[in-house]
């Protein structure tokens, strides 16, 4: 262990690059509020659009970290270890992000904000049969309450699962010391994970991203996003590991756990891509009116071109690129394509928000990307600020060796 940096020194480079993002970042949503923000309606709502689908994806993403350092627990996982840093720190972005979130949806809800949010507009749901019997979970009472309990309870049993892993700095466990570190992991985990199957995997993306098109439902819609979050969660912590193994950092880490991570941006490629299939197919061959208006904007309209090119680079390169073992296995092609699925599921998020909320056009533009900078920028600040705070391998945990070890 003594040959082990443990020590993470964020290099200058890393600072400036993440800085001039933050930046870039700042002054594109300045000039997007200056031309956008202040001006027509369906300008506002581009601008406010760019904000939420940026923010909720950024939010989500780094909420899946969390979700994946609470299954391996549950699931007795010890392989992980060695990098569990990672996923740690991503997990610290949750209050940050997620407090923008807060700040964004709460304006919009709070402020009336119907052409992003149609069951706000009071009038348009006492003519509205199916905005009226939907109106006992679409109000903005419940909207408020639910997301700031979802956004504060991710943060604070994200925080505990942190706080427990400290323990794991500070000296040799014995036995009974191991097993009760175990234990209290293990409650802590399925806790984070009941909260997140009952708004992740439930009700947050139906108020977030399915009322938009209140009228429009599918009870695939959160798992199709869960696992959108996932996959790009996954594809984070393999660009970190990656980063940091080329950095002389994390030498307990080796191609095995880089092989099981990407055996994960794999299998949830192929289940985001089953689902993004079943979702669109029993919708389409039923071909009812109410469910169809969803897709009709996106496959028939300006978003046709982001329709297929989600589904090339999120379906078509992974299942290519990484269904050999050798690719899961090379520092270059798992980081290109831990950059590819990123990008591929922010664009996802892009059309589910966009589509509806600006149909008649499809174009990504300066305030996209510029909005992308600034949430990139945090994440590696934030991100790297959190990995210097503490020891970069839990030296004292029970399962380090099992991860030491690991083969696959």
């Amino acid at each position: 262990m003594a040959s082990v940096k443990l020590n993470f020194e964020i290099p200058s480079k890393l600072k400036t690059w993440s800085l001039a993002l933050i930046a870039i970042g700042v002054l594109a949503i300045v000039a997007g509020f200056l031309t956008k923000g202040r001006g027509t309606e369906a300008q506002q709502a581009e601008f406010i659009g760019t904000l939420m689908y940026n923010t909720i994806f950024w939010t989500l993403v780094c909420n899946a970290a969390m979700f994946f350092v609470c299954v391996t627990t549950l699931a007795m996982g010890g392989w992980q270890v060695s990098f569990k840093r990672i996923p740690e720190a991503i997990s610290t972005l949750v209050p940050v992000f997620g407090s923008i979130t807060l700040a964004i949806l709460l304006f919009v809800v709070f402020t009336d904000k119907h052409h992003i949010y149609h069951w706000l507009d009071s009038a348009a749901v006492a003519k509205d049969e199916v905005l009226k019997g939907k109106s006992g979970f679409l109000n903005v009472r419940f909207f408020a309450i639910w997301s700031i309990l979802a956004v504060g309870l991710w943060s604070l049993l994200g925080w505990r699962m942190r706080q427990l892993s400290n323990e794991a700095d500070v000296e040799a466990m014995t036995k009974e010391v191991g097993a009760s570190f175990i234990l209290r992991n293990t409650v802590r985990a399925s806790m984070f994970l009941v909260w997140f199957a009952l708004t992740v995997g439930s009700t947050i993306p139906w108020l977030w991203l399915m009322s938009i098109d209140a009228h429009w439902y599918s009870t695939m819609y959160s798992w199709y996003t869960f696992a959108s979050s996932f996959v790009s969660g996954m594809s984070l912590i393999a660009l970190w590991v990656v980063y940091m193994k080329n950095k002389g950092y994390l030498e307990y880490t080796t191609e095995e756990q880089l092989h099981d991570i990407g055996k994960f941006m794999f299998a949830f490629s192929i289940f985001w891509t089953y689902l993004w299939f079943s979702q669109f197919m029993l919708i389409w061959y039923s071909n009812q009116p109410e469910e169809t208006i969803y897709f009709k904007n996106r496959f028939q309209g300006e978003y046709r071109g982001i329709f297929f090119l989600n589904l090339i680079i999120n379906f078509v390169c992974p299942i290519l690129i990484l269904m050999k073992r050798g690719a899961k296995r090379n520092y270059s092609l798992i980081t290109f394509m831990a950059v590819l699925i990123i990008f591929g599921h922010w664009v996802d998020f892009y059309q589910m928000v966009m589509g509806s909320v600006r149909p008649e056009s499809s174009s990504l533009g300066w305030l996209d990307f510029g909005v992308l900078c600034f949430f990139v920028g945090v994440m590696i600040h934030f991100v790297a600020k959190a990995l210097a705070s503490k020891p970069l391998i839990s030296k004292y945990h029970p399962f380090l060796k099992e991860s030491i070890i690991h083969h696959t």
